[in-house]
């Protein structure tokens, strides 16, 4: 029994070790989820807002691009504006306003340009070998006719043109923002550009930027998860360890208990055969040897050694009886070969002749086979509450009930005694050992003790949930 109990204290220990582990994992996972999903919102928001920045910090500089060389376009009107308004078309008047816009430059690559309608170049200062070509059919890397694009534009009014072309300072094709102008008198399309390289070099520093600075929000995220799901676990170790503690404790303190009953039934037992059936076998063993001295005599002795005979064999029924009891208080066979319910029946019929008080006993559900350490827990707490009853309560009716309801199988006692302050016996250090005894049982299967008591009576209640027990134990 011993073995058993700290066997069955280890496999709810155990059990309660998972359980704990589970409540880690079940405090671990949602916040996991939930630092996951806000780390999953931050980087949609810093997404859209990254492309937003973008997207102002673009029309910002293509703005200031824009009113720049509108500016350019401008002054180089002035500048010609002398020639164009004074209505000659002369070679000398058109070469003289090639050679002032010719003049006229900004940066390293800012320059201007002359197209006649049809596509010709008729001035270029920085790509002087495209002077006289035609260049109607030219397209960029794209497929997009440059010059007949900006043609277009000149034809309607002027006005802005995105295109590729080469740049001066490095010969490679870069992204252009063009203004082209149409002088109708002396039928040409001036214009010039700005390029747009250094728009995009700022708009790629400002992604990469942002960027980095999403993955640093995304791996502060990621280290608070991680910080706090050790922490949770750090948390949880240490619980475990403390109760593990507490556990191990009470497995020593339940051991000792099981030690002290063990030794007190053994002192019960002790006196029960000292007293009771030590006395009568040496009683019987006299009245044998005077029996047998008196076999010799004379007749009447002999009458007397029969009927000393016949007292002897009185006494052995009483011997045997005793020790039928004895044994049926250690175990009842009833318990293993026929069950739980006869073995409480027979309990309670026995109580009933030894005590003097009626005992009724009533079952329901399937309450013939509950696992073997199940069975033998609720027949001691039954024998204990009765005990209890005989010397405490006074009580005048007793009633045992056995329950099953689905998996949850209940022992009630009730009696109609004087009652007892419950609560008040528990804290008691000396009072309330029995209780104690029917709660530490319960415990070690995972049961659970029901009492309630007035001056009205006392019930006590065994509860145990089955689901965890093999039948077949």
């Amino acid at each position: 029994m011993f073995g058993r109990t700290i066997s069955c204290y280890d496999e709810i220990h155990a059990h309660g070790m998972k359980l704990r582990q589970k409540f880690i994992f079940l405090a671990i996972a949602p916040l996991i989820v939930a630092l996951c999903a806000i780390a999953l919102f931050i980087r949609q928001q810093a997404v859209t807002l990254a492309q937003q920045q973008r997207a102002t910090i673009q029309q910002a500089y293509l703005a200031t691009k824009q009113a720049e060389l509108e500016h350019y376009v401008e002054l180089a009107s002035h500048a010609i504006a002398h020639l164009t308004s004074s209505g000659r078309k002369d070679p000398a008047t058109l070469e003289e306003a090639k050679r002032v816009l010719a003049s006229l430059s900004f940066g390293n690559d800012g320059y201007f340009f002359v197209y006649d309608l049809s596509g010709r170049n008729l001035m270029h200062p920085r790509q002087p070998e495209l002077i006289g070509r035609n260049l109607w059919n030219l397209h960029d890397q794209f497929g997009a006719p440059t010059i007949q694009n900006l043609l277009a534009v000149a034809k309607r009014g002027g006005g802005l043109v995105r295109y590729n072309w080469a740049k001066p300072s490095s010969g490679e094709a870069a992204p252009k923002l063009g203004y082209v102008v149409l002088i109708p008198d002396w039928g040409w399309m001036m214009g010039s550009g700005l390029y747009l390289d250094d728009v995009d070099a700022a708009l790629a520093k400002v992604d990469a930027q942002q960027s980095h600075n999403i993955e640093t929000t995304m791996w502060w995220i990621a280290g608070l998860a991680i910080l706090s799901a050790l922490a949770i676990g750090a948390s949880g170790l240490a619980l475990n360890v403390s109760e593990s503690r507490v556990a191990d404790a009470k497995l020593k303190v339940l051991a000792q208990r099981v030690v002290d009953s063990q030794e007190s039934e053994r002192a019960r037992l002790s006196r029960d055969l000292h007293d009771g059936i030590s006395q009568w076998l040496v009683s019987i063993k006299l009245q044998i040897e005077a029996g047998v001295i008196r076999l010799a005599g004379s007749a009447e002795q002999q009458q007397q050694a029969r009927a000393s005979f016949e007292r002897t064999a009185e006494e052995l029924n009483k011997v045997l009886g005793e020790v039928r009891r004895i044994s049926h208080g250690l175990r009842p066979t009833l318990l293993d070969d026929l069950g739980l319910a006869p073995a409480l029946e027979h309990l309670a019929e026995e109580f009933s002749q030894h005590s003097g008080m009626p005992v009724t006993f009533s079952s329901s559900g399937k309450v013939e086979k509950p696992p073997q350490v199940v069975g033998t827990v609720l027949f001691r707490i039954a024998q204990e509450a009765l005990t209890n009853i005989e010397r405490h309560a006074g009580a005048s009716t007793i009633s045992l009930a056995l329950r099953r309801s689905r998996d949850e199988l209940t022992l009630a006692i009730r009696d109609d005694g004087a009652g007892f302050d419950a609560e008040d016996v528990a804290k008691h250090p000396q009072r309330g050992i029995g209780l104690r005894n029917m709660m530490e049982r319960l415990d070690a299967i995972g049961g659970e003790l029901r009492i309630t008591s007035s001056a009205a009576g006392t019930t006590v209640c065994a509860i145990v949930d089955l689901s965890h027990w093999n039948h077949d134990d």
